[in-house]
């Protein structure tokens, strides 16, 4: 299965110079945050216009495959009053899994 995940371009670049990318969401980390916050293809703009409209350093989309993390995927609601699921990643994302990323 394909995923998705906004990240700055800088937090990419530090991703592949140490092998593991592992950051949550803007400002958060994966140890802070317990997984990873992901996006299904019809999902990520809107995370984008609700959560990142405001960035302005370079950004790329991520496409993970997730048959290459050897780490669980979750569909879930990010929060108690939100209803709509969405794949959280369990653990960093080693660089080999990234099969695509694009500049927005």
């Amino acid at each position: 299965m394909r995923i998705f995940h906004i990240a700055t371009a800088a937090d990419w670049a530090a991703a592949q110079a140490s092998g593991a990318y592992t950051t949550s969401t803007r400002g958060v980390s994966l140890e802070q945050e317990g997984y990873i916050h992901a996006s299904r293809a019809d999902q990520w703009e809107t995370v984008r216009a609700a959560f990142y409209a405001d960035v302005t350093e370079p950004l790329v989309l991520l496409e993970i495959d997730t048959d290459l993390l050897g780490v669980p995927v979750v569909e879930e609601p990010p929060g108690p009053d939100v209803t709509e699921t969405f794949p959280h990643v369990y653990g960093p994302i080693p660089p080999r899994a990234v099969v695509g990323v694009v500049a927005l």
